[in-house]
């Protein structure tokens, strides 16, 4: 195998970062690696900025803790020092007028437990009685994709949709659980919705499945998670361009061939193996030529877009920081804010400060009417929002609005399909391999995940004998 082999990763987000990472680690000097992105800094939709002097998350605040590999990259990094976990998980949902608690025992929204379900107080009385008729309904067996919001509606009624499934869908995705796919977003609950009739059991039985000592479900970096892209950059040893948009992908006889720049000083990157890790319309244009079969899945596939309002008061514009670490909205509340994170009582090294931060997302899918209006009224709308609700008082001393324009893939039924059909299609193409948040997760480590095995097939393909490249090869740093 001749040294100097030249890979290509398209998307300087998470996971191609990531996906340079894995290939540095198991390729070494061996390799060349150059990520290129058409925006201005790596990241993606990491991002971090300082809003009233204070370092804080402009895009994903955490990751999760219980699925592993966003933390295996975080420790191969040496970073496990500069982990944090949260204060508080206890969270709220905004619903019949008042804020209640989340009901414990629950599975995205999915009761498991009638008791916490009685005492949280979200649902009404009829909404409440409703749900325990899961047990004795004929069972709705799931042997094909369906809409969330269809299987849990005929199992427990319209109120558990409306009311705790679509917001915590909502947070995820920016969605609407009458179009996400139970397979792709709730994918343990649809494995066993196939043989068990009962949606009440399966909740209780995944909650009880969960390990006792299994941690906090969600973990985080002290200088966030948009510390993280500079640190794999780096780790990589790749060489990073920003500002460099790929226009053109195409096959030579020895690889393959990327156009990048404006059509007036157009550029050519020779490569022998290219990773796609950019959102699914930027893919789709870019395999058109070569792979027109998984660009037209890549095109069908939707985007929502959302912003994030965040705000810092004086700790004293709220008597005592909020309980818990946020609240919920459910769309029926007819609200534009559709979460709120309390990031300084979630946070215990964000409650150093001395500051109320909060973070207020706003925007769903159909939703982009809301985000039509100037940073200015998102602002307002997020002060209006802790003042009403959570009764802070006063003006903030610093804002920050951040817009993730057609950010958040939509996992709509048969997005489980759609992905295989992609793989497929792109199985055929020698040297070629795809990743990110489009395809099996849009979190952190789902995107890791995703970088992994890209990475692993450029490597079966320019190392089909595994003679140089092996698992545990450490890092190399540098250019």
């Amino acid at each position: 195998m001749e040294k100097d082999r030249h890979v290509v990763v398209v998307g300087a987000g998470v996971a191609g970062l990531a996906a340079a990472w894995f290939l540095r680690q198991a390729g070494g000097d061996r390799l060349r690696i150059t990520v290129l992105d058409g925006a201005s800094r790596i990241g993606g939709k990491l991002h971090a900025s300082e809003v009233a002097g204070v370092r804080i998350d402009a895009g994903a605040e955490s990751m999760l803790a219980r699925r592993p590999e966003g933390l295996e990259l975080v420790r191969g990094l040496g970073l496990d020092e500069e982990l944090a976990d949260p204060a508080t998980t206890r969270a709220a949902v905004l619903s019949r007028g008042a804020l209640r608690p989340m009901p414990g025992g629950q599975v995205l929204g999915i009761p498991g437990d009638l008791t916490a379900l009685a005492k949280s107080g979200v649902l009404s009385p009829g909404g409440l009685a409703r749900v325990p008729m899961d047990q004795v309904l004929p069972p709705t067996l799931v042997h094909e994709d369906v809409s969330v919001a269809a299987y849990v509606r005929a199992r427990m009624g319209e109120e558990v949709v409306d009311r705790l499934v679509e917001p915590l869908l909502g947070g995820v995705y920016a969605g609407r659980a009458d179009r996400l796919s139970l397979t792709a977003t709730m994918p343990a609950v649809a494995a066993a919705a196939r043989t068990e009739g009962s949606l009440l059991k399966v909740a209780r039985d995944l909650v009880a499945a969960t390990p006792k000592n299994a941690g906090p479900v969600f973990t985080t970096l002290r200088d966030g998670m948009g510390s993280l892209p500079a640190a794999i950059a780096e780790a990589s040893g790749a060489r990073v361009r920003t500002g460099v948009m790929v226009r053109e992908l195409s096959r030579t006889a020895t690889g393959w061939r990327l156009v990048t720049g404006p059509t007036r000083d157009a550029a050519v990157v020779q490569a022998d193996a290219v990773v796609l890790a950019v959102p699914g319309p930027a893919a789709a244009k870019l395999l058109g030529k070569e792979v027109p079969a998984a660009a037209r899945e890549l095109a069908a596939v939707e985007y929502a877009s959302m912003a994030i309002v965040t705000l810092a008061y004086p700790r004293e514009a709220v008597p005592g920081l909020p309980e818990g670490s946020g609240y919920l909205v459910p769309p029926v509340e007819g609200r534009p804010v559709k979460a709120v994170t309390f990031s300084s009582s979630k946070w215990p090294h964000l409650a150093e400060h001395g500051l109320l931060l909060a973070r207020c997302s706003l925007g769903r899918i159909g939703e982009e009417y809301v985000l039509q209006r100037e940073d200015a009224d998102l602002v307002e709308l997020g002060v209006a929002e802790l003042a009403e609700v959570a009764g802070v008082r006063g003006r903030p001393i610093d804002t920050r609005v951040t817009r993730w324009g057609g950010g958040l893939p939509q996992y709509n039924v048969g997005h489980t399909e759609r992905v295989a059909r992609i793989r497929a299609a792109v199985a055929g193409q020698p040297g070629l391999a795809v990743c990110g948040a489009a395809y099996d997760g849009l979190g952190i480590p789902a995107c890791v995940g995703s970088a992994k095995s890209a990475a692993s097939r450029i490597l079966d393909h320019l190392d089909p004998e595994r003679k140089w490249s092996h698992d545990d090869q450490p890092a190399t740093q540098g250019a």
